[in-house]
């Protein structure tokens, strides 16, 4: 998230979409919350269910490395504070770290000569100062769209570098302000506010048929989106190098509230195409040199997904493992190292629909491992080589079904444009919860401490060990329970979805 000035409250997405599945908040005061808003909310969360005492800040993993012997993670740490490192280990290491947390700042050659304030949308320096300012945008993506909005009012002039067009949501009227009405009202009935939270996600899971190439929906979405752009464009001299000839989706589609209005302004100049240098005042093209005052990176993160940190198991380093691709399973888990998961890691639903949903179904399924490894003195379990590559066999012939392996330069194909789809789950986000139900521990190497059977124990049952618990509780006046390849059964939308 940003910090600072008010670019620090650029809208991320629906905020009552940005948040846990079983935790609600009426206290945004928007329906694009600003960066603030949400880091307060997760705050809140952290505190509501107790997790400050468990939580280290100001703590770097330095490096990870596997001991087969004892089936621990032996993990160096440094305390930023001092400097100081110190050792610790665990027997399960799970990476959470997700993978847009290292600033990509654009490969232009004299860039580090350029002598104004040079920022990175990722990196926002508290008290930058815009007023009045020459201001040059770089790139389009969610961070540049938010920004050039945000700044508008503020500078003197902008120009906004851009080298590929994107496609824009309509907002219509959806970001306004919460009135202290619907407020009060999510307060005091928050079966109202669930009820929204609900329409919200059901609409955005509604929306995958839009990723398929060649869909009525994927077509019938075009038309709309390019029939809004060019509304808003309306005569602007190069409305037609600002809307994509690729289809809905093949980048990440981004809200972009006021930024057609931004690029339409009379103190706004756009420049289409690549960036030749930097000079020490300037930004210069193929054919011109624009001065600017502040230079402003909206160029996103490095997604390679390799780890930021040495992991090392079994003589191998992670890194070095994925350097040509991120060969992962179900974006949880990695061939050749043991008790090791990730959260967001290579092919998780992250532009298939709600992400935060994907991303507790990912912790539900490592806690299931967690309690059989616990309850069942497993020393170390490992996805096997084999349903790693039998899976991402799947994933590379389901992708060219979609749009998302189409022609254009995405971060889903770490920032190339005819590159294999990497980052996303070959379905829907309804299709990876479904997937994640049970763990196919057939797709894994378990190495047990011992007998694999001696948590069978001394034949007790749990129910046993209590006096007064009722030792007949399959005992009732009807079959009550599921039929094994029964008819599948779904609950019904709500009346008015």
């Amino acid at each position: 998230m940003k910090t600072g000035t008010r670019v620090a409250d650029v809208t991320i997405q629906l905020t009552h979409t940005f948040g846990s599945t079983f935790d609600q908040s009426p206290k945004f005061s928007e329906t694009y919350s600003t960066a603030q808003e949400v880091r307060e909310y997760f705050k809140s969360f952290q505190e509501r269910y107790e997790l400050v005492a468990n939580t280290k800040l100001r703590h770097e993993v330095v490096s990870a490395v596997w001991s087969a012997t004892d089936g621990i993670w032996q993990v160096r740490i440094k305390i930023r504070s001092t400097g100081q490192e110190i050792q610790d280990h665990c027997h399960v290491l799970i990476n959470a770290g997700g993978f847009l947390n290292v600033v990509r700042w654009p490969n232009i050659p004299g860039i580090s000569d350029y002598g104004g304030q040079l920022v990175h949308t990722a990196a926002w320096p508290t008290g930058l100062d815009l007023g009045g300012k020459h201001v040059a945008l770089i790139g389009n993506g969610s961070s540049g769209v938010q920004v050039a909005p945000a700044i508008l009012p503020i500078v003197s002039r902008l120009t906004m570098f851009i080298r590929n067009p994107v496609w824009l949501a309509s907002m219509g009227s959806s970001h306004r302000p919460y009135s202290k009405a619907e407020q009060k009202r999510f307060s005091e009935q928050p079966e109202d506010l669930t009820l929204l939270r609900k329409w919200l996600e059901h609409t955005a899971n509604q929306a995958f048929p839009t990723f398929l190439a060649q869909t009525d929906a994927q077509k019938k979405t075009r038309e709309t989106l390019t029939s809004y752009m060019k509304e808003a464009l309306q005569d602007h001299p190069q409305a037609h190098e600002l809307i994509p000839q690729w289809p809905v989706g093949c980048r990440r589609l981004s809200p972009g509230h006021g930024y057609l209005d931004s690029i339409t302004h009379p103190k706004t100049q756009i420049r289409v195409g690549d960036i030749t240098k930097f000079t020490t005042t300037s930004i210069v093209l193929q054919k011109e040199k624009i001065d600017v005052d502040v230079v402003i990176c909206a160029t996103g993160f490095d997604t390679n997904f390799k780890p930021r940190f040495p992991i090392i198991a079994e003589g191998k380093s992670l890194d070095v493992e994925w350097e040509d691709e991120p060969q992962n399973y179900f974006g949880l888990a990695t061939a050749g190292f043991p008790n090791y998961f990730t959260l967001l890691g290579p092919n998780s639903p992250l532009g298939n629909g709600p992400v935060l949903v994907g991303i507790e179904a990912q912790a539900d399924y490592i806690c299931k491992i967690l309690n059989r490894i616990q309850c069942q003195s497993i020393l170390s379990i490992t996805v096997t080589e084999s349903a790693v590559k039998d899976f991402l066999a799947h994933k590379d012939r389901f992708m060219p079904s979609t749009v998302w392996g189409q022609g254009c330069r995405s971060w889903y194909k770490n920032h190339t444009t005819n590159g294999k789809v990497l980052a996303l789950w070959p379905g829907s986000t309804l299709h990876y919860i479904e997937a994640l139900q049970e763990v196919r521990y057939e797709d894994f190497d378990i190495c047990y401490i011992g007998n694999r059977f001696a948590y069978l124990g001394d034949g007790l049952s749990r129910l046993e060990q209590h006096t007064d618990a009722d030792l007949a509780p399959y005992i009732r006046s009807h079959d009550d329970g599921a039929i094994l390849g029964s008819k599948f059964e779904y609950q019904k939308k709500p009346s008015g979805f």
